[in-house]
């Protein structure tokens, strides 16, 4: 069996169980456990699970969706209305999952515009939609946080090219580099950087200075940034030396 395809065996167990054992992996696929070890050490640095004593596991999201919606709700909504701004018609808008993105997809209701997502909170918004063309990203579905996550997210990202994303993030770091907290996302927000001739990202002001652990990019992959007037002004230089476009709302 090709590594490639054993690690994708290995997240689609993890995904179905939540936790599994070096142990339990090597039984199942017939090598030793040094192998395993590997895989899992190279899936853990691609952000894709999180490493735990043993063996691997993919973290059960903290905060359901539900919640996260009505945190920071004033912020959020001026974040997504001064996005939409960026959107011209006949672009192919690629929009990443989270609460601010599902905002954002209200502003862009009645545009003529492309939208490609991997969100099923922005599919509600824009589902019955008679002017956007809707393109859904296939994948595993993340019930708790609305999302499709997986190979299948990932291998269709490659066979696009939006004109601009909007990337979610859980937070900015004080050196600009955009973070996150839920490994399984991390390969769909690469994929998605990977496949846009312009990087956004939506971040509320308490978002500033992010301190999550998983990283998804530098700030020199991101070509702007939509937040508050009062995000932390440290991080704001950075991001405004390093040359990235700053939209405050």
């Amino acid at each position: 069996m090709l590594t490639a395809t054993r690690q994708a065996k290995i997240l689609d167990a993890l995904r179905a169980d939540g936790e599994v054992t070096v142990e339990e992996l090597a039984d199942q696929f017939g090598v030793s456990l040094s192998t395993i070890r590997r895989d899992l050490n190279a899936l853990s640095a691609e952000g894709r699970l999180r490493r735990v004593r043993g063996g691997g596991s993919i973290e059960p999201d903290r905060v359901p969706f539900s919640d996260v919606e009505r945190q920071h709700r004033p912020e959020k909504s001026r974040v997504a209305e001064r996005a939409a701004e960026l959107v011209s018609d006949g672009d192919v808008v690629l929009v990443d999952i989270g609460t601010t993105t599902a905002l954002l997809a209200r502003h862009l209701r009645g545009r003529r515009i492309t939208v490609i997502t991997s969100s099923l909170a922005v599919i509600d918004e824009l589902r019955d939609d008679d002017v956007v063309e809707l393109i859904v990203l296939g994948g595993v579905v993340r019930k708790n946080y609305n999302s499709m996550v997986g190979g299948l997210t990932e291998q269709a990202l490659t066979r696009i090219r939006a004109t601009i994303c909007f990337l979610g993030t859980s937070g900015i770091r004080p050196d600009g580099s955009i973070a996150d907290t839920t490994s399984m996302e991390v390969p769909v927000k690469r994929a998605m950087i990977e496949s846009s001739q312009r990087v956004v990202v939506l971040a509320d002001s308490s978002k500033f200075p992010g301190v999550e652990v998983l990283n998804v990019c530098g700030p020199e992959k991101i070509s702007g940034v939509v937040t508050n007037k009062d995000a932390d002004p440290a991080t704001l230089e950075v991001l405004r030396d390093g040359g990235i476009e700053l939209v405050l709302a």
